[in-house]
């Protein structure tokens, strides 16, 4: 598995618009074959900040995600909502405590 932490952190002003282009974006993802999980997660200190838990079969699907459709509306309608720029944190899976992927 390859695994992905986007980290945003959003103006307050754009939170509610945040997650629901989020969430159109996530359940597009999920939908993909490369991808075994898209969880989206908001601060419960700051809700302001979110973190994506994107879940890749493979780097491969990484890549052809941002090729999709889907993506770069998401990366487009959400870039002025953005605080500072979104950072990403990359993992391999070194033990899947859920094997239903």
């Amino acid at each position: 598995m390859f695994i992905v932490h986007v980290h945003v952190h959003v103006k307050p002003e754009c939170v509610e618009d945040f997650k629901n282009a989020t969430l159109a974006n996530a359940r597009a993802s999920v939908q993909e074959p490369g991808i075994a999980r898209f969880d989206v997660v908001q601060s419960t200190d700051d809700p302001t900040r979110f973190v994506l838990v994107e879940v890749y079969r493979d780097a491969a699907a990484n890549a052809a995600h941002k090729e999709t459709a889907h993506y770069p509306v998401w990366r487009d309608t959400v870039a002025a909502m953005m605080a500072e720029p979104r950072t990403s944190v990359k993992y391999h899976s070194v033990f899947p405590g859920d094997t239903s992927w």
